[in-house]
């Protein structure tokens, strides 16, 4: 188990690494990220160093200086890049129907869908909550769409968007697969 002092190196680390990788990514000199702040170039320094323990106000200005929230101060690093495996990515429908998730990790009031409709398909979405938006773009083929008791027929490279909080469908009525992509913005 992990002692308040171990937890304590753990955050200061982590604070540390932050504002290291977010001050460089910003291409900003130490000195130059203090003065953004209004903090002393000795206090970015034991920040970046993991020496500090900078009070609520020191946090709110650094944060604001490199314009992210307080938490992605002291959260664990986020990496550079991650692969997902298709194996990976959720997978929902049937044989006739998949519907993808291309952003596996959650990102608060986004989805982010790819539809595959083989010849003669229909996928019943489910309504969102109140006041979503979706954006379906047909990449391929042809896919008829019923929303609000009207029908579309998105032809490649079009997009409909429509009220996500409502009953929808999609079919694909010709012989060739349909894909389309679906971004769905929570309200």
């Amino acid at each position: 188990m992990k002692s308040e002092k171990d937890e304590d190196d753990t955050t200061a680390a982590r604070l540390a690494a932050n504002v290291r990788a977010l001050r460089e990514a910003r291409g900003l000199t130490q000195a130059q990220a203090a003065k953004a702040a209004s903090v002393p170039r000795a206090t970015w320094t034991n920040l970046e160093s993991g020496a500090a323990n900078p009070t609520l106000s020191v946090l709110r200005r650094v944060s604001q200086a490199l314009q992210v929230s307080i938490e992605e101060l002291v959260a664990p690093p986020r990496e550079a890049a991650k692969l997902y495996g298709v194996d990976a990515l959720p997978v929902r429908g049937n044989a006739l129907a998949k519907v993808r998730s291309i952003v596996p990790e959650p990102v608060g009031g986004l989805q982010v869908e790819r539809i595959e409709l083989a010849g003669g398909a229909r996928f019943t979405g489910v309504p969102h909550r109140a006041g979503t938006r979706e954006f379906l773009a047909c990449e391929e083929g042809e896919i008829t769409v019923f929303v609000g008791g009207e029908k579309w027929l998105l032809q490649e490279g079009e997009v409909l968007c429509f009220r996500g909080d409502q009953r929808h469908s999609y079919v694909n009525d010709r012989t060739r697969r349909a894909i389309g992509f679906s971004v769905v913005l929570v309200g």
